[in-house]
């Protein structure tokens, strides 16, 4: 023990822990919203037909925009992005709770509930993609050298535990005062995050070594991303693992309250976290020898089974086995997907190429919140009588979850395709 705590001392500076105690309570606040967001929105504000088109839209900015963030990292310091994240955060949350507060009715009743909640969320959005160049450029920047992989893991472990802890501490919100107050807490702990960076992070950049990249040079090089087929290819081929991947934040909820009664869904969203914090050292070490397509793939169909088994078996344990058995495909996938992004990109376009590595992420967010609704609307939906009321009977039909199975039964047969046209062209890990 005295010999680890002599290596985490001597690897980091202080300014590596303050990075991860902000990123670890911004995960508090981030998932505790997200555990709750699409509900909030489809119960709460009175949207639920959009719910999860908004939601989809909110995971597209947040993950889509950080390709241009890095441009304010580089321009105007870590320090000074990382306060207006959390600025930004801070406001953004407090008017999403807004529209499910009193006094805020007003104001949303005249900009209109539709638009006033792709403002909010949009705003909100800005902030969450200004933090992953922040926190991801620190822990490289305050890491030496031997000790940085294990910086890595650490920053990636304490996400994982922020992604299993922040639904949790939403659910004692929402029982306890409302689900609007999750976004309202999610509002204050900001504002402890901004206070927290303001008086506890260093720079850690001097101001020689900061880029001149301009806007301009960042569009020219995403111009030459997207004239790469290959890389592309994979990228809209990865999506597909994500469309699945948000349906546990986006329709899952639905189905876990309407169908299996069971009203604590928060606690369901956590499984896929809290499984990943156990299985992903295991894992890692069972598939380092696999090549990078292979994991890949085999996460693909390892996720793929999960909603298989939620669809023929409605119950609270296959619920949860399911979602663990997500995880478990995550975690095999995962660790590889950044090394074969490298190993694509041309040396001279690392850092560019690695810019785009979210992209997957926000497209698929955006896919799986349309479907998301259209998958609400045609098979989990209250039962009208003829005069067009609730009659307190909800329509389900598993076939739900065989389609999104079925996305990951795709994404899987496209990546096999992959390889066999694209693999002697590229250098995999």
């Amino acid at each position: 023990m005295n010999r680890l705590i002599a290596r985490l001392r001597a690897g980091f500076t202080p300014i590596f822990w303050v990075a991860n105690v902000l990123e670890l309570f911004e995960r508090f606040a981030f998932y505790g919203c997200k555990a709750v967001l699409v509900v909030y929105i489809a119960n709460k504000v009175g949207l639920s037909e959009d719910a999860g088109k908004l939601n989809g839209m909110f995971g597209l900015a947040i993950f889509g925009l950080p390709i241009f963030a890095g441009v304010f990292v580089d321009r105007y310091g870590f320090k000074r992005t990382l306060m207006a994240c959390f600025a930004i955060f801070c406001v953004g949350y407090f008017l999403i709770g807004m529209a499910g507060l009193e006094f805020g009715q007003s104001i949303v009743d005249v900009v209109g509930k539709k638009p006033y909640m792709i403002a909010v969320l949009l705003l909100t959005a800005v902030g969450g993609s200004l933090i992953k160049p922040c926190i991801v450029g620190t822990v490289a920047k305050t890491s030496k050298p031997d000790a940085k992989s294990l910086g890595f893991s650490i920053y990636y472990t304490l996400v994982n535990i922020g992604g299993a802890v922040g639904p949790i501490l939403a659910l004692q919100v929402r029982e306890g005062l409302g689900i609007e107050y999750v976004l309202v807490m999610s509002s204050f702990t900001s504002l402890l995050l901004f206070l927290g960076a303001m008086f506890f992070y260093k720079e850690p950049v001097e101001e020689g070594e900061r880029s001149t990249k301009s806007f301009g040079k960042v569009f020219i090089d995403m111009l030459l991303v997207f004239g790469n087929l290959r890389f592309i290819s994979f990228l809209i081929i990865f999506s597909g693992f994500w469309i699945m991947f948000w349906q546990i934040f986006y329709s899952f909820p639905f189905y876990v309250t309407d169908v299996l009664k069971f009203p604590q869904f928060e606690l369901l969203e956590t499984v896929d976290a809290w499984t990943i914090i156990f299985v992903s050292v295991p894992i890692t070490a069972l598939v380092k020898r696999w090549s990078a397509i292979t994991a890949m793939t085999v996460g693909f169909a390892i996720a793929s089974a999960c909603w298989f088994i939620i669809g023929a078996v409605p119950t609270v344990t296959a619920a949860i086995i399911g979602v663990a058995l997500f995880a478990i495909g995550e975690a095999t996938q995962s660790p590889r997907f950044y090394d074969y992004v490298s190993g694509l990109a041309p040396k001279e376009q690392v850092g560019t190429f690695m810019g785009f590595a979210f992209l997957p992420v926000a497209l698929g967010a955006q896919i799986a919140g349309i479907l998301a609704d259209w998958l609400r609307a045609s098979y989990l939906h209250p039962i009208l009588d003829a005069s067009g009321k609730a009659t307190g009977q909800i329509h389900y039909d598993p076939i739900m979850w065989y389609i999104v199975g079925g996305v990951g039964v795709a994404a899987t047969v496209l990546m096999l395709l992959y390889n066999i046209i694209f693999s002697p062209k590229v250098q995999t890990s």
